[in-house]
């Protein structure tokens, strides 16, 4: 149960590595989505919050962090047209898609270089959450199903 929660507030992992992991440690699919879904949320108001203050900090340190900083920038900037075409409903399609390059971590990386407010994105990026989950879910359960 904690190997799960810890995998899902990971970037990278999050639920969609968390929910198998749970599964196969013996939770229920429903305690595995929980613990996933809770996991993989807490991380984002910190994120959204500190991460322009974090990554201030972290380019002071050396040139290879400050690269690795214009990285993240750019990721977060390439989805900018996904948000400013359609805002609440584009962060909440980067977060649903359970695939690498998507999920809370980006989701909520993109909400605060947009300068999006906590109140506006959490609920976008929790329901894009949702839906991954569901997605990982329904995969887990059919590859379960056909062993």
């Amino acid at each position: 149960m904690i190997m799960t929660f810890l995998l899902s507030m990971l970037p990278v992992i999050e639920l969609r590595g968390a929910i198998p992991v749970g599964i196969s440690e013996g939770l229920s699919f429903s305690q595995a989505f929980i613990i996933s879904i809770i996991g993989n949320l807490l991380p984002v108001p910190i994120i959204i919050i500190f991460i322009r203050k974090i990554f201030n900090w972290i380019r002071t340190k050396s040139d290879w962090l400050n690269d690795f900083v214009i990285k993240m920038e750019k990721k977060a900037e390439s989805k900018r047209k996904i948000i400013d075409k359609s805002e609440w409903w584009g962060l909440v399609l980067i977060v649903a898609i359970p695939l690498p390059g998507t999920g809370a971590w980006t989701g909520s990386l993109v909400a605060a270089m947009l300068d999006m407010r906590l109140q506006r994105a959490f609920p976008a990026i929790a329901l894009g959450v949702l839906i991954a989950g569901v997605i990982v879910m329904s995969i887990t359960y059919g590859a379960y199903a056909m062993v």
